[in-house]
């Protein structure tokens, strides 16, 4: 089976649909021989801020020697993106292997007339099965959708339950309410583990709190946390902070704006925790390199500077609010031409209010997905707030029109959609 083929068959399961519930993972994975029992996770949800908040706790434990798993969705240019192991993307070699190896399973499942899992639970028995092939000391383990039934959940008892972030977002199938998608998010939750939570909604916040409390569990609340920044930059961020008694200073990180502050703080107490429980041995100047040197595709990141060309993954109201703040603060004054194209399932009248607050200028365009807004529709929506739009839906052509008009601006920013930045980011790697 070749990469390319391992693929096809994957993506075959999206025809079963998104279906949260843990009965056919369950059954999957016994059939494997339940090897994700054999590891130790950090267990990761949240609406924005988790991958970031993967890539802070992955790079630090693997800049103090451990070797690390770290399973994140989605991918933006290449499917091996999903499954990293001690700074290697899957290699085509293994996702062919543990890909044959879970669907020989899932075949069987099927002769027997039992439900066919989704493509998120083939996608996540592959990276159980790779990570227990490696032998990886930790797994850092990034919730697909909500928590209670997504398929990560077939863990049994991580190190902690992370929850970095609670607002609107896939309300279709997590709830209309902050405290209903609270409440998908809050099933990670595990009896006596250890809730690190970074949650602003108090009305969220009290769910989570409830849970945690129910299952008896101390509950560690990072919002609480003071800290200073005492540095900043597009290169980057520096904080002070105290830990439970431990200082952190200069804390420096590569990932530009201040939503970027709560994330590292997220990771530094669920480290801290584990290094006062002795799970994890901490060498300071270590933890600060890999810290340092974690960065997230499609975050607030830099393709070209003079003038700066950004791509930024914000594709939910909280992730276009934090992409406002940053702009605001790190190229203040700046005239600014936005690209952006979105998936009509998204509340686009949330998003643009703060996209419009950012430039006056935009190209408007689509992501090459069956669920995308029309641009046609999206750059109506914009004149009607007085924007200027030029219309372009081939997200190729978008791009070449932006980089040919930079020059009369401070910054490009392309936004919008999480499938969009996958393909922008390939088109800029090509043309800059």
């Amino acid at each position: 089976m070749s990469r390319e083929n391992a693929i096809e068959k994957i993506k075959e399961f999206e025809r079963f649909g998104s279906r949260l519930g843990l009965e056919r993972m369950s059954v999957l994975m016994e059939r494997l021989g339940n090897p994700q029992k054999d590891l130790k996770y950090i267990h990761v949800a949240g609406t924005n801020g988790k991958g970031s908040v993967c890539r802070y706790l992955y790079e630090g434990l693997q800049g103090n020697g451990y070797k690390v798993g770290l399973f994140t969705s989605p991918f933006l240019q290449v499917f091996n993106e999903r499954i990293e192991f001690d700074h290697q993307l899957i290699s085509d070699e293994d996702l062919e292997r543990c890909t044959g190896l879970v669907l020989e399973q899932v075949e069987e499942m099927m002769a027997k007339g039992l439900d066919s899992p989704t493509e998120f639970e083939v996608i996540t028995a592959v990276a159980f099965v790779y990570f227990h092939l490696k032998k990886a000391d930790f797994v850092i383990l990034e919730v697909g959708l909500g928590g209670r039934g997504d398929s990560t959940n077939v863990i049994e008892k991580p190190l902690a339950s992370v929850i970095t972030s609670i607002s609107y977002d896939h309300m279709d199938r997590l709830g209309n309410t902050l405290a209903e998608i609270a409440s998908e998010k809050a099933g990670i939750i595990k009896e006596g583990v250890p809730v690190i939570m970074n949650v602003d909604r108090r009305e969220a916040a009290k769910v989570l709190a409830k849970e945690a409390y129910e299952k008896n569990c101390v509950l560690h609340d990072v919002s609480k946390i003071k800290y200073a920044i005492t540095e900043k930059s597009i290169e980057g961020y520096s904080l002070d902070t105290n830990i439970y008694g431990t200082d952190y200073a200069e804390v420096q990180i590569s990932m530009a704006g201040k939503h970027q502050m709560q994330n590292v703080l997220t990771a530094l107490v669920t480290l801290e925790l584990l290094r006062k429980d002795s799970i994890i041995k901490v060498e300071r100047s270590r933890l600060y390199a890999g810290l340092k040197k974690a960065r997230q595709m499609g975050r607030f990141e830099v393709m070209k500077e003079n003038p700066y060309v950004i791509i930024d993954g914000a594709h939910n109201e909280d992730g276009a609010a934090a992409l406002k703040k940053t702009a605001e603060e790190l190229l203040p004054d700046q005239k600014i031409l936005f690209v952006t194209g979105m998936l009509g399932d998204k509340d686009t009248e949330k998003i643009l209010d703060h996209f419009c607050q950012i430039a006056d200028d935009f190209v408007v365009t689509e992501p090459d997905n069956s669920r995308k807004y029309p641009a046609v529709q999206l750059a109506e929506d914009l004149e009607k707030r007085g924007k200027h739009c030029v219309v372009l839906a081939d997200s190729a052509e978008a791009c070449r029109y932006a980089l040919a008009h930079r020059e009369n601006y401070g910054a490009v920013i392309f936004a919008g959609s999480l499938y969009l930045i996958g393909e922008i980011r390939g088109l800029l790697k090509d043309k800059l």
